[in-house]
């Protein structure tokens, strides 16, 4: 259910976002490090191989950007090159490379999309809902297929496998305190305007239309206990 987390990070890059305001709204929000820095800590080769296997079998939920392997073709692969999106100098420090504005505008046109003047606009707040909430819709087709049971369960794996703010009580409640109603709305509006990644799965549609709440009262229970 995490890779939205980077996907939709890329689209918006492609369409005029830029990468380190999106990197900083994240860690501002709580992650440990944003979509970006996180690519580079793991390898854009894993990245790139993992996002293959969801395009071949979910094309409709992936959003194809050649940005990683254009960047890889000029041997930027993140932090084990030394250069990703940051550049490292000393002992994994990293530090904002303008470099990679190119392989954006490259990128950029190759998909064949323009900056979007809207997104230009976005306070941090946006940038979180708009990274985070197909984050949501993904753990919501989890649930619906039965792969999870509870959406607690999905709450743990977030902050243990994602590194969710544990603060914020895990991805399902911290969607919770803002309503399924208000992310089936911002998502339907992504999905016109941006397409079908965006598109708000059947089990998300229903609790927002019969205001039905993500996460159980039960469940809310062990997470306020226990988190």
């Amino acid at each position: 259910m995490f890779f939205p987390y980077t996907q939709s990070a890329l689209l918006f890059v492609d369409l005029g976002m830029d990468v380190y305001k999106i990197d900083r709204a994240c860690t501002k929000f709580g992650m440990p490090m944003g979509p970006f820095r996180l690519a580079d800590l793991v390898g854009f080769g894993v990245a790139v191989a993992t996002g293959m296997q969801y395009l071949e079998n979910f094309p409709d939920r992936v959003y194809k950007s050649m940005l990683l392997p254009l960047m890889m073709e000029d041997k930027r692969a993140g932090e084990a090159t030394r250069k990703g999106f940051y550049k490292y100098e000393d002992k994994r420090k990293a530090s904002p490379d303008p470099e990679i504005m190119k392989y954006i505008e490259k990128s950029r046109s190759m998909a064949g999309v323009s900056p979007d003047p809207e997104l230009m606009k976005l306070s941090e707040k946006d940038i979180v809902e708009m990274v985070f909430f197909p984050v949501i819709n993904e753990a919501c087709r989890v649930l619906d297929e039965g792969i999870a049971v509870k959406a607690s369960d999905l709450d743990i794996a977030s902050i243990f496998g994602m590194g969710f703010p544990p603060y914020r009580g895990g991805v399902m409640y911290w969607a919770d305190s803002i309503g399924a109603k208000y992310i089936h709305a911002k998502l339907d509006y992504w999905t016109k305007r941006y397409g079908s990644f965006f598109k708000p799965c059947s089990h998300l549609a229903e609790r927002a239309a019969k205001g039905i709440p993500l996460v159980s009262k039960s469940q809310l229970q062990f997470i306020d206990t226990y988190m």
